[in-house]
C-alpha cells in the first residue's frame, strides 16, 4: 500500500495509525419489496433537447432492478438505464411504461 504523505518517516507505533487508510464502506440499504407494496410515479425531463421518461422509486435490489429493466427495454423498443432507485427511458412514453408495469402488477400514486 502506497504510504501517505505526512507517514513517511514517522513512527505512528503503538497501535495508532492513520484515519484515511480504512474508510468506511457505503452499505447498500434496500428494502425489498413485492411489486405489489410499489407506489411508483411517472417523470419527464428534457435532457439536451430529448425528452427522458422517468420511473421511481424502485425498492428491489440492484440485480432484479436491471433484470427489470432489460424486460421493459425489449417489451417498449427503447433504450433506458437505471439511476440510483429509478428507471429512465429514452422517449416521451409515460403510458406505455405505465401499462407495461402495471401488467406486472406494480402500482402508482395517483
Amino acid at each position: 500500500m502506497k504510504k501517505n504523505l505526512f507517514e513517511m518517516g514517522a513512527d505512528l507505533g503503538d497501535g495508532w495509525e492513520a484515519d484515511n487508510k480504512n474508510k468506511p464502506q457505503k452499505e447498500d440499504k434496500t428494502e425489498v419489496r413485492p411489486p405489489e407494496k410499489h407506489r411508483l410515479y411517472l417523470t419527464k425531463e428534457k435532457r439536451r433537447g430529448k425528452v427522458v421518461t422517468i420511473v421511481k422509486p424502485f425498492h428491489l435490489a440492484k440485480s432484479e432492478l436491471q433484470a427489470l429493466l432489460k424486460q421493459l427495454k425489449k417489451r417498449l423498443g427503447t433504450g433506458g438505464t437505471v439511476k440510483e432507485n429509478s428507471l429512465e427511458f429514452q422517449g416521451d412514453i409515460p403510458e406505455q411504461v405505465r401499462t407495461a408495469l402495471e401488467e406486472m402488477a406494480y402500482r402508482f400514486r395517483i
